[in-house]
Formats: structure tokens, C-alpha cells, sequence
């Protein structure tokens, strides 16, 4: 990778200085906006105005600079403002982390670390490519894995690299030599348009990797490598060298996807299918009119000998210039009296065997005989090949007939000549109609272009032997090297290798690896086309390592060399990424080191194009598998399911979510792109639907932890934007978080060595052993690779836990009242501890604002002192010692009163909300009266009360208060004070005995079932009769609370009556 460049230091002063002064406007205004909200609330009950203080005017006398991060160097440490913003800033928070961290060399992996190795290889993107969201997920999921074992004492590697893409980028550049100078690549030539593409590469290529800096992916950039460099060419090589003379690489004509326009064979992957319903009209690229699809079109053949005719039917009626055969069934005995006979071909009097074929010919389908195109269709070559057939190809590369076809037909585009053929089947009398027919079309996705199936002399490669090992590999419950994660992809794996065909690797393309095999032209050869004998080819390493290969073999004859203008298919310089990208096949330091990995993380669509070529040729010529472990995420859907595409306006840049950007924005992406006006209309309609304010900026660390928590949604994943800007919010959280415990840690604290728990408050030691709960649940998580659990469990604990719970419990500590000294003390050490284990735990999916918080947090000093980053920081472990399941209990108990007085404040009336009352606790259980009486404080706090009470059984119920049962020995009141809402209460109380009716109903029904005694454990039964005992008890607690409100409102009536009838009233 190139090294980071200073730009102009004049230019880059100016540009300073203006973001500098945009960052101070921003912060003014935010300030009088703070100003007049603090003026707005005090408003109400202003002091005496000699006492008046001008919050404006205060909030201006700040100085503004403190909230504003200096510039920092290019690649050095961050610069920290003095003060924290008082919001988050996700461009301000991410801005400079990531150059010093590259910088600093934390992502670079040591190959001789004594540390166990933990190794990733990046998907390589095309170089054509530019981020889309899928690769977001992709970089997510991996960085996450790679900061947590890099945390955890791994020697972490992951591995970026680029794809030469052969058709994409071909593609491109022939476009734009078309566009600029009106030239093809045939016009310009080979070496000259190869030349082109390099030029194109350094120039433009390699623009998403640079987008995934933006991201936070830790790759290790100092082993950056492209699928065409040096020593990835020579991996490339070397395998089709030693395949090939093993045997497993041969060359053979055998039916290909042909795409005519890039005029190659295209893979299976690089084929879209169209399912047509019926007669439908279809643009097709270099066509004037659209062409006719979905349409079965009869035709006769008449039969030698004065036999009649047979009649067959076809899509493609423009194949029939290339028919050998008509196949029948053996056992259909309307055509038992033609076997062994023959055809006529109407256009060139080709004579056409009847043949039986029971395994093609279904004799309930059409008439029961099949016209046979060996050349043009994968089942006739099959039954070409089981009888012998004559292979004649009617088209030429670019999709005209050729001389085969017959001079009638002869240089005609495919489409036009099936319109031509059909009208020569008419005026010959043999046309019989035709008919809608239900039919998947094959397009090449790179083009658009229709896929013909044509036979094509190719480069194959022999499966077989290496797909049974990569089976084994993954399916031997006895020896499993490798591990399919979501396991039920595992039946996909077993299906695609078990009928797995031998994989064509050549494409008639200029912009790729050149095989390395020379065809040679012998003097005395009859034929002198290039390529007519097969076996005159040889394979070496160089032309020299050729040349020596053909004396030996033709040693005593004249000859000539020319090497195969074809090249290799990209998937096959791809299936050999974790190899060549540690050194293969050199015995590098690398190598020895890193292989095999640790695990690949992709999407299921590639499960066999990529991953499982490359097990079979890691485990054929690494000798072992090339990773442990296969992760297989979803695919990105939009909200509403829909498959992601620039037609429907739905396709989202990750660096449009990072950034932010506006609804005119997203509509001026589309008018640049390359669609269909109406397309465009139709497109940014979707837009204004899905995107009315446009997109808000999110940030990357929102972004991330957004896709991550997405991952448990099975195969797809519908993404909602709301819910990535709802992280962003959270984001906040965090950061306000870490403001109020820098505000009471102070600017002289210095954090503990070591927590004494024992002298520590309730809520201390609470937050502590649920901290241990959160470090178990995401590290276990990770392992298992339940991604969305992990990111769950560590959300779970900062939201619910930390802010909502502890911080707002510890607040009194910090008031003046000298009792709360030493809780104030122990409120200190346990908040650091929690703000630097909990950044480190969310530190792998989060980064940046991680890593800024961590940086503003009090470092420990002597012994303790701290690494220079949190990403090289210890990933936060279990501390059994905090581990304390009666203090949860007991907080559980506390939540859930709290919980229930909250419920209780929507009857008050609603300027009366946030009011502190006084409140009861009834407890019908000594030790949980006891567990409430101890944590007053934390309820009161909690749930904003004036005053708590603990009542007994024998205890008087409060009047004029709401009742909320918690369970069957705890209740709590909410006084009134004269604002009771009785049908509200009732209300609340019906739904309440309802449903526990409902669960007392369905218990005993189960209860009372036949063979319940017999079937159910004991303890379950014991349990069922508990929960019933329970449920009894709550319904006597509901009738008692109807029965106080009833005391309540009928005294209520009577006190009203007495005050009317007072003499002093009226």
C-alpha cells in the first residue's frame, strides 16, 4: 500500500482553519440553543431579580475552543479537546483514530509471534468495485472478530486483497475506450488494450479498500496483494502446472455458457435467470427490436422413405440448423415402426437418425420426440455423447450463424434468423404453430446479453477425486476439518459436490492470468488451425520451460510454439487466495505461520464458486484445509424484503449512512448512473418513500453495530435505516455517560489497583457481578459465532444496567451529605472500572467512539499503567470474585418494585407525572419486607419518590393510592393524593385478574389431563402445583386492592357529602 501522503501545507492550513471555525459556529449554536432550554426551565420558578443569573450569557462566556479537538497530524495521536462536546459528533469522534492506528502499526501481523496465530482472509472485492452494503457487512462481522482475538492474545492477521475481475473490468475499460476514442479492443489491440487496464488499475482501481479504512476494518495493509501482482501470478502458474501434470487439467470441447457480445465463456455465477410466464418481448443488447421469448414453436421433419413426417418442438427454433438427431422413447409405440430410421433435414438435407433415449424423451410431454442439437443444449450433449452423435455448432462467437447453418441463414444474428427460419418452415409447408410456454431465460449479469449454450474447445479441470475430499472435509462427523457455520448450509455443501462437474477454468478474454499452455504447430502437421489437435499442446512455468517440454515430446520433428490466447477464470486465481496471499508456493515465513487459517467469513451465495474451490485446491496443493471455520452471512435485503437494486432506488451506500446525505442527493446518484429515464422516475420515487428526510449522518461504529446485531435474521437481512440511526442515538448515550463520570471522577482521580467489594454499596457490587454476566454471554457468544447475542449482551448491559440502573442509582452519593463519603469513594472506583471494562468489551464492534472515550478516561498509574490503545487493551474476562447471584436476586426484586411504581404514574394527571409522591410496599414475605427496607435508598431514587414505606399483612392498606401487584408476596401503592382515577384503577385490575385467570385456566386444565400423573416428572408436577398456589395468591391480592378502592371511593363519597352539608358551605 502506498504511504501516506502530506498533502500541501498551505492548502491543508486553510482547510484547517475553516473546519475549525465550522466546528465553533456548530458548538455556539448548540450552546444558546442549551442557554434557552436552561432559561425556559427556570423560567417557571425564577429567584428575586438581584439574584437572577444570565444563562446565556454564561453558556457564551465558555470558551468554545475547549470543545473543540485540535487539528492533529496526519497519522500521530489523536488531539483530545479539553472538554467533552456536549453531543456526539460521529464525524468529529471518527476523524484521525484510524491513520494513527495504521501508523502505529497495530494492525500487523507477526509471523514469528510465539502468540497462537488467528487468521482472515478478506473476501478480495473486484477492482471494478465500490463499497456496497453487503461489503459493510462483510467488514463488520470480520473486524469484530479480528479486535476480539487481537484483544484476547492472538497474533491476528487479516488479509486485504483486491480481484482482477477479468470480464467486470474488461468490461469497463472497453467502455470507456469506446466512449473517449470509438474504438474496440479488437481495433486498439491486445498488448495495447491490456496496457489500457493497468493504466485503468493504478489509476482508479482499488477505490473500495480505501473505502474500508472508513469503516474501521484493522487489515493488515503491509500484506495488501491483487490477484494479478507478481507473486500472486506465479501462484497461479504453479498450480495450473503441477494440476495439469497430475492429470486433473486437460483441454476438451464440451458445452459452455457463452456470452456473444464479450464473445467468452462465462461462469454459472456470472448467469442471471429470468422466469418468463408466457409470449413476452425482451430488449436484448446489439438488437433493434425486442425479441420474442416464453414461446414453444412446432415444426415437422419429414421422414425418409415416404414414412410421413414426425413432428418435435422447440424454444429456440434457429437450434434446428444444428439438429443430428430425434430422439423417442423406446417403450412409446407410436414411434416403435421408425426406429433406426432417418429424418430429412429440410435446409440442407442432413439425414437424422431416430434414436431411443428413455433417460431424455418423457413420451406424456409434446409428441413425445425431441429434436437432438448436441452443440447448443446441455441434455442433447449428453445424448449426443451416449449415441455418438455429430456435434455441428451453427454460431460464431459473436452470435451470427456461421457456414454450418447454411447459406440461406448464413451471417444472420441468432434472433433475427429464428424469425427467418420460421418463415422458411412455413413456406416449406412444415411449420405447425405455436404455443406460450413457461421458460427460464439465462443473462449474463455482466452484459446483459442472452446465454447461448456452445461447444467450445476449453481448459477443465478434473473434480472428481478433490470434491470427494472437501466432502469428507466437511461431512465426516469422525474427522471434520471444517465447520459450516449456519450448519444447515452443510446439506447445500454435500449437494453441490456430489454432483459436481468438472469445473471449465478458460475464458476468451484479454484482461487475466495467460494460461500457460503452448500449442504446437508441426511441420508436417495436415491440419495447420491453431488448437485442431489435442494433443499437441504443452504446459510449463515460462515459454522456455514449454519449449523444452515439446522436444522432448517431438524431438526428431520441426515445429513451431504459440501460446493459448485464452486466460484463466478468475474464480480460479481466487480458490488459490489463502495460499498465494501467504506465499505459496514459496515455504515463506508467512506460510509456515499462517496456514492453514482460522476461519473465512462470506456470503452463502458463493458457498461453491469460492469456498469450495478453494478447500479443493488448499487441500490439494496446501495439503490441508485452508481454513477451520466457513461463516456464512445473510444476504441485505431493504426494509421491506426486497432484493437490494438501483431500479427500485433502494440500494444503500454505506458511506451515504456513515456520512449522511440528503433526499436531493440520493435523487442526483441515481440521475448520474446508468439507468433507463423511466427507470429513474420509478427509482426515485422508492426513495421518497423509504428516504423522505434523506439519510441522517449515522457514523461508522452505528453503522457496524447495526449489521452485526442484524445477523441473527436466518438467510436474509431486511435493513431498516431507522434502526442503524437509533444506534447513532445510543451512541450518545454512551457518550453522556462517560460525561457525567468524568464530571464526578474529577481531574486528580486516579483509579484503583483493586476493588475492596466488601465495603462496597448494594448497587456497587450489583453492577460488578452483572458486568460478569455481560463479559461471559459476549465472549461465548463470539465463539460460537452468535454475533447479534454478543452485541446483544453488551447493549444489554450499557443500556439497561449501567446508565438506566447504576448511574442514575449513584447519583445522591455525590451530594454533599457527608454519610455518603465512603459509598461516594466506592461510586468512583466502580463507575471507572465499569466505563474501562465496559468500552473494552464493545471496543471490537464499535471502535472509534471506544477508543475516544477510553482515551478521555483517568489512567491508572505504577504498575497498572495502560496500553497506548484500547485495540491493543485485554478483552475484558470474567473476575469470579464480583460473581454475587444473591445480590442480583435482590436487585431483581428492587427493579421489579421500582418497575411497578413507574407503571403506576400515567393514572396521575399529566402535569402531575414527575412529581415525587410517597409510595407503599406491601410484602406478604418477611424476607423480601427485608430486601425492600435495605434498598430504600436505590427505590426511591429509581422510581422518584418523596418517601417509601414497607408494609405488612396486618397492616392497614393506604388509602387514595394506585395499586400494581408485583408477585404473590409483593404489591405497591402510589399515593394520589385526591387525583385517583377509580375506573382507570378498575380497569387496570380486571385486565389484571383476567389474565391470571386465563393462566389458572390453562394450568389446570393441564393439570387435570388424562395420564398427566403418569406421563409428567414429579417435578414438574411440584412446579405446576406451586404456580398454581401462586396464581391463587395474586387473585386474593387484586380482590383485596378492588375492595380498599372500594373503601376509598365510598369514603371519598361520604367526606364529599359531609363538606356540602358543613354550615359554613353555601
Amino acid at each position: 500500500m502506498a504511504p501516506l501522503e502530506e498533502e500541501d501545507p498551505e492548502r491543508k492550513k486553510k482547510k484547517e482553519e475553516k473546519a475549525r471555525e465550522k466546528e465553533i459556529k456548530k458548538l455556539k449554536a448548540a450552546q444558546k440553543a442549551e442557554a434557552a432550554k436552561i432559561q425556559a426551565q427556570k423560567a417557571s420558578n425564577a429567584p428575586k431579580k438581584s439574584e437572577r443569573k444570565n444563562p446565556r450569557r454564561d453558556a457564551e462566556e465558555e470558551n468554545l475552543e475547549d470543545y473543540v479537538d485540535p487539528e492533529t497530524p496526519l497519522g500521530g495521536k489523536k488531539q483530545l479537546s479539553r472538554q467533552m462536546a456536549k453531543q456526539y459528533s460521529p464525524s468529529a469522534v471518527e476523524k484521525a483514530w484510524y491513520a494513527w492506528w495504521e501508523k502505529s502499526g497495530f494492525f500487523v501481523a507477526d509471523a514469528s509471534s510465539s502468540k497462537p496465530p488467528f487468521v482472515i482472509v478478506l473476501p478480495p472485492p473486484n477492482v471494478t468495485g465500490a463499497l456496497h452494503i453487503g461489503h459493510g457487512l462483510t467488514a463488520a462481522i470480520q473486524d469484530t472478530i479480528i479486535r476480539w482475538r487481537r484483544m484476547s492474545g492472538y497474533n491476528t492477521l487479516w488479509v486485504p486483497g483486491m480481484d482482477h475481475a477479468g470480464i467486470a473490468t474488461q468490461v469497463v475499460v472497453e467502455k470507456k475506450i469506446m466512449r473517449e476514442r470509438k474504438l474496440t479492443r479488437h481495433d486498439v489491440g491486445r498488448e495495447a488494450f491490456v496496457s489500457q487496464v493497468w493504466k485503468w488499475k493504478d489509476e482508479y482501481g482499488g477505490t473500495i479498500l480505501k473505502q474500508e479504512r472508513r469503516l474501521g476494518a484493522s487489515l493488515d495493509w503491509s500484506r495488501e496483494c491483487f490477484t494479478m501482482d507478481d507473486e500472486r501470478s506465479k501462484a497461479v502458474t504453479e498450480a495450473f502446472v503441477r494440476l495439469y501434470r497430475e492429470g486433473l487439467i486437460y483441454r476438451d470441447h464440451r458445452l459452455v455458457n457463452w456470452d456473444c457480445i464479450l464473445r467468452t465463456a462465462i461462469s454459472d455465477i456470472e448467469v442471471d435467470y429470468k422466469d418468463i410466464k408466457e409470449r413476452t418481448l425482451l430488449k436484448v443488447p446489439g438488437y433493434e427490436n425486442p425479441v420474442e421469448f416464453g414461446v414453444l414453436t412446432s415444426f415437422a421433419y419429414t421422414l425418409e422413405g415416404g414414412l410421413g413426417e414426425i413432428v418435435v418442438a422447440t424454444t429456440r427454433i434457429e437450434t434446428m440448423l444444428g439438429d443430428t438427431a430425434i430422439a423417442v422413447h423406446p417403450e412409446d409405440k407410436r414411434y416403435r415402426h421408425l426406429h433406426g430410421q432417418f429424418a430429412v433435414h429440410p435446409f440442407n438435407g442432413r439425414k437424422l437418425p431416430i434414436i431411443c433415449d428413455a433417460k431424455l424423451v418423457d413420451p406424456e410431454f409434446g409428441t413425445g420426440a425431441v429434436k437432438i442439437t448436441p452443440a447448443h443444449d446441455p441434455n442433447d450433449f449428453d445424448v449426443g455423447k451416449r449415441h455418438n452423435l455429430e456435434f455441428i455448432n451453427v454460431f460464431t462467437d459473436d452470435g451470427k450463424i456461421n457456414s454450418n447453418g447454411g447459406s440461406e441463414f448464413g451471417g444472420m444474428p441468432r434472433f433475427k434468423a429464428r424469425v427467418a427460419v420460421a418463415e422458411a418452415l412455413q413456406k416449406k409447408g412444415l411449420y405447425r404453430g405455436s404455443q406460450n410456454n413457461e421458460m427460464r431465460l439465462g443473462i449474463c449479469s455482466r452484459t446483459n446479453d442472452v446465454v447461448e449454450p456452445m461447444i467450445r474447445p476449453q481448459w477443465f479441470v478434473n473434480c472428481n477425486d478433490m470434491a470427494k475430499q472437501a466432502l469428507e472435509a466437511v461431512m465426516d462427523e469422525n474427522n471434520k476439518k471444517i465447520e459450516i457455520i449456519p450448519k444447515q448450509y452443510e446439506a447445500e455443501w454435500k449437494r453441490w459436490l456430489e454432483n459436481i462437474r468438472d469445473w471449465c477454468i478458460s475464458r476468451q478474454l484479454w484482461w487475466g492470468h495467460r494460461i500457460p499452455a503452448w500449442y504446437v504447430i508441426l511441420e508436417d502437421d495436415r491440419l495447420k488451425e491453431f488448437g485442431v489437435y489435442n494433443d499437441h499442446w504443452v504446459v510449463g512455468r515460462n515459454e522456455e520451460e514449454a519449449l523444452s517440454e515439446a522436444n522432448n515430446i517431438f524431438c526428431s520433428k520441426k515445429f513451431q510454439i504459440a501460446q493459448d490466447p485464452d486466460v484463466l477464470d478468475t474464480w480460479f486465481s481466487s480458490g488459490l487466495f489463502p495460499l498465494s496471499v501467504l506465499g505459496w508456493p514459496n515455504d515463506t515465513m508467512d506460510y509456515k505461520a499462517f496456514y492453514p487459517t482460522s476461519v473465512l467469513e462470506t456470503g452463502h451465495d458463493i458457498l461453491f464458486f469460492w469456498v469450495a474451490r478453494m478447500v479443493m485446491l488448499g487441500m490439494k496443493l496446501g495439503g490441508d484445509v485452508p481454513f477451520e471455520k466457513v461463516y456464512l452471512h445473510p444476504m441485505i435485503r431493504d426494509a421491506h424484503g426486497r432484493k437490494m437494486s438501483k431500479s427500485l432506488g433502494n440500494v444503500v451506500d454505506p458511506l451515504e449512512v456513515i456520512n449522511g446525505i440528503s433526499l436531493e442527493g440520493l435523487h442526483k446518484r441515481l440521475e448520474e448512473g446508468n439507468l433507463d429515464p423511466n427507470e429513474v422516475v420509478v427509482a426515485k420515487e422508492g426513495q421518497k418513500k423509504d428516504f423522505p428526510n434523506g439519510i441522517h449522518e449515522c457514523g461508522a461504529d452505528a453503522l457496524r453495530f447495526a449489521l452485526v446485531s442484524y445477523t441473527a435474521q436466518s438467510d436474509k437481512i431486511n435493513l431498516d435505516i431507522q434502526r442503524v440511526v437509533g444506534y447513532r442515538q445510543w451512541c450518545n448515550k454512551l457518550w453522556n455517560a462517560t460525561r457525567f463520570a468524568m464530571s464526578k471522577l474529577g481531574d486528580d482521580y486516579t483509579p484503583p489497583s483493586k476493588l475492596v467489594l466488601e465495603t462496597m454499596p448494594f448497587s456497587c457490587k450489583w453492577i460488578l457481578s452483572v458486568l460478569n454476566k455481560a463479559i461471559s454471554k459476549t465472549v461465548s457468544s463470539l465463539e460460537a459465532y452468535e454475533f447479534s447475542d454478543a452485541s446483544s449482551a453488551v447493549y444489554m448491559w450499557w443500556q439497561f444496567q449501567l446508565c438506566d440502573v447504576f448511574i442514575e442509582v449513584i447519583k445522591p452519593y455525590f451530594s454533599a451529605d457527608p454519610k455518603f463519603e465512603s459509598p461516594r469513594r466506592a461510586a468512583r472506583d466502580t463507575l471507572w472500572v465499569c466505563l474501562d471494562n465496559g468500552l473494552r468489551l464493545l471496543h471490537p464492534f464499535m471502535p472509534f467512539v471506544t477508543e475516544e472515550l477510553w482515551q478521555r478516561l483517568p489512567q491508572p498509574t505504577g504498575s497498572c499503567t495502560r496500553k497506548e490503545s484500547i485495540m491493543i487493551s485485554d478483552y475484558p474476562s470474567v473476575v469470579e470474585e464480583w460473581t454475587n447471584e444473591r445480590i442480583e436476586y435482590e436487585m431483581d426484586i428492587t427493579e421489579s418494585a421500582v418497575k411497578s411504581i413507574r407503571s403506576l404514574r400515567p393514572l396521575l394527571p399529566p402535569n402531575q407525572r414527575n412529581d415525587k409522591r410517597p409510595a407503599f410496599v406491601l410484602s406478604r414475605k418477611e424476607e423480601v419486607a427485608d430486601i425492600i427496607t435495605n434498598q430504600e435508598l436505590e427505590i426511591v431514587t429509581l422510581a422518584s419518590l418523596s418517601s417509601l414505606k414497607v408494609l405488612y399483612e396486618s397492616d392497614v392498606a393506604p388509602s387514595e393510592c394506585a395499586v400494581c401487584i408485583v408477585n404473590e408476596y409483593l404489591s405497591v401503592y402510589l399515593q394520589l393524593q385526591g387525583t385517583l382515577n377509580a375506573d382507570a384503577e378498575r380497569e387496570k385490575l380486571r385486565k389484571k385478574r383476567e389474565e391470571i385467570q386465563k393462566q389458572q385456566e390453562n394450568l389446570q386444565q393441564k393439570v387435570n389431563s388424562s395420564g398427566y400423573k403418569e406421563k409428567v416428572p414429579s417435578h414438574i408436577q411440584e412446579d405446576n402445583i406451586s404456580k398454581l398456589n401462586k396464581l391463587l395468591q395474586e387473585l386474593e391480592i387484586i380482590e383485596e386492592a378492588d375492595r380498599n378502592l372500594d373503601r376509598v371511593t365510598a369514603g371519598g363519597v361520604e367526606e364529599n357529602e359531609e363538606i356540602a352539608s358543613h354550615p359554613l358551605q353555601g
